[in-house]
């Protein structure tokens, strides 16, 4: 039987975790909150059908460099209204940007489509995320929860039943003593495998319940490659969150946003496809002035990616 993953990205100094999500929408968000100084962020946009906010700040060489909170969230792009909710809850904390009269709190954002799964008419709004605000703590819930409380994969085969999926976290302390920590909404097209096993963890089933992985059809492996479905663009993405609390340079934010992709596509497959917004950002709170190789960090973030994907398929089937 897969292991779970210890650790949850709350481990990282300075890093909380709300949730908040409804039941008979299927649906729901999630809000990584940064201390009140914020954190260094970047960003990785992979798939090809993302639905974000507030990334092109992210970028090297643009003004912005500190971000208060990250929002994941179901609902498609109805679903970016919730970070609106997490602003105006920042805005009463006092965080945010100091424009003179005003503090502008910087969330970044973004969605995967769960409409398909509950009432599609119910979607994360400004209210679902000051309530996940107010639900923030240093621990977390794992699994059906928030951002991937909607979330399913395995979605190649025609006439089989995606299997449920959810959001997962990970962490590990490096010997340097900083921590890195990853959270993860996994709604991909594809199947997901456990890094370390190669178990399918989630894949496609028949009504009977037999497991249909897409690899053999994907591959060649199998007869009658014609029977692959094509979900519409956008109507999938796996989103997340990787967090170190050591000093970043927006740069190296980047940087790490990008290699911790290394981690879905070990997991994942397909990955990154045309149906998929795959996107995932970065913090660095800054916590200690570390001396741990960046190799070794970007190695470590890709790695509690995997994990944190693992475990969503994992609490998800309990």
């Amino acid at each position: 039987m897969a292991k779970f993953y210890a650790g949850d990205i709350t481990h990282v100094h300075g890093i909380r975790v709300g949730h908040a999500q409804s039941a008979s929408g299927k649906t729901g968000c999630t809000v990584i909150l940064c201390r009140k100084e914020g954190a260094i962020g970047g960003v990785s946009v992979r798939g090809a059908a993302p639905g974000t906010r507030e990334t092109d700040l992210l970028r090297p060489g643009n003004l912005v460099e500190n971000v208060n909170a990250v929002v994941l969230s179901g609902g498609s792009a109805f679903g970016l209204d919730a970070a609106g909710g997490v602003m105006r809850y920042l805005e009463q904390m006092d965080c945010g940007m100091d424009m003179g009269t005003v503090r502008v709190p910087i969330v970044p954002a973004a969605v995967l489509f769960d409409l398909n799964v509950g009432d599609p008419h119910i979607r994360p709004d400004a209210a679902m995320g000051r309530s996940a605000c107010m639900a923030a703590d240093k621990s977390m819930a794992q699994g059906k929860v928030g951002a991937g409380a909607g979330a399913t994969v395995g979605k190649l085969i025609p006439g089989a039943i995606p299997q449920e999926s959810g959001i997962g976290s990970a962490s590990i302390t490096l010997p340097e003593g900083v921590t890195v920590g990853a959270i993860v909404a996994v709604n991909a097209v594809g199947d997901v495998y456990h890094p370390e096993t190669g178990e399918v963890l989630g894949c496609a089933r028949m009504p009977d319940g037999t497991k249909v992985p897409a690899e053999g059809l994907l591959y060649g492996h199998a007869p009658a490659p014609q029977q692959i479905r094509i979900p519409a663009p956008g109507s999938n993405t796996t989103i997340g969150v990787v967090a170190v609390d050591c000093k970043l340079t927006k740069e190296q934010a980047n940087r790490l946003a990008d290699v911790s992709h290394d981690g879905l596509a070990r997991t994942i497959r397909p990955v990154h496809t045309q149906m998929d917004g795959d996107t995932m950002f970065a913090l660095g709170t800054g916590r200690v002035h570390s001396e741990v190789n960046f190799v070794k960090l970007c190695a470590a973030a890709a790695e509690v990616t995997a994990r944190a994907i693992a475990n969503a398929l994992l609490f998800a089937k309990q």
